[in-house]
């Protein structure tokens, strides 16, 4: 049982979607403390060293010891979505660069929950390409499910996860009801209970939602954003820190 859990990673492990009335954000990695928890019945110390925006070699190189100084019992770890959205994207070497992390989370004695991002690919301009850098990355990886100390959750295949019911109106990340699902693909991947009270199997059960268009104010609301961003320079994670960056007490209520 896990009585301690660390999580670093970029917007996915974050939150950002699933954004509260207050305008901080929660996201699956809170949903998942907070299983973990009630399994335990009894608080656990949560961490999340999430940014948006971060590439995978500065999650490495700015989150990771962060994480592993924390001596948590469990430590999730996820990247590569904002890499595969650059114009070019070397899948082996992000692969080498993810093999080499888990080793070192391994070296700890911390459990790796290693998962990869959810696939917004059916939704966002230039789909094609960006699932198919998923997919070669997602097939390079998979072999470390059989890693003992390794849980790995496949988001990026899971087909239900792909309906638009579960996306934020940018498409590009999960919406609140998303992040409930991501929590308990991962639960179920570490054999922990998923609270009924989370609807996650009445949601999945109801209809399909019909398929987006990526209308002109779409396109003037996220996607010209974005480009001026990568045209200037800039990150939407410029300026921030970690949301949770020390073991604080989740109640398992």
């Amino acid at each position: 049982m896990f009585t301690s859990y660390a999580a670093i990673g970029d917007s996915f492990t974050e939150g950002v979607g699933d954004e509260m009335p207050d305008g901080s954000v929660r996201g699956w990695a809170d949903f998942v403390a907070l299983g973990l928890a009630q399994a335990a019945r009894q608080p656990i110390g949560y961490a999340n060293l999430a940014i948006r925006g971060r590439k995978l070699g500065p999650i490495i190189d700015e989150q990771l010891d962060v994480a592993i100084a924390l001596k948590p019992d469990l430590l999730s770890f996820n990247g590569g979505g904002n890499d595969m959205l650059r114009p070019r994207m070397d899948e082996q070497a992000t692969a080498t660069k993810f093999r080499e992390a888990i080793e070192r989370i391994r070296a700890a004695g911390i459990h790796v929950l290693m998962l990869s991002g959810a696939n917004p690919t059916e939704h966002i301009p230039m789909g094609k390409v960006f699932d198919s850098r998923g997919a070669r990355l997602t097939a390079a990886l998979v072999d470390l499910a059989e890693v003992p100390g390794v849980t790995f959750v496949d988001n990026f295949n899971d087909r239900k996860l792909r309906d638009i019911r579960y996306w934020s109106p940018d498409k590009l990340h999960l919406n609140a009801l998303g992040h409930a699902r991501v929590a308990s693909n991962v639960l179920t991947g570490l054999d922990v209970p998923v609270p009924d009270e989370w609807g996650v199997a009445e949601v999945a059960a109801a209809p399909a939602g019909a398929r987006s268009r990526n209308t002109a104010a779409y396109y003037r609301e996220f996607v010209l954003p974005w480009i001026g961003r990568r045209l200037t320079g800039r990150s939407s994670g410029d300026g921030r820190t970690a949301k949770r960056p020390t073991l604080e007490p989740t109640p398992a209520d």
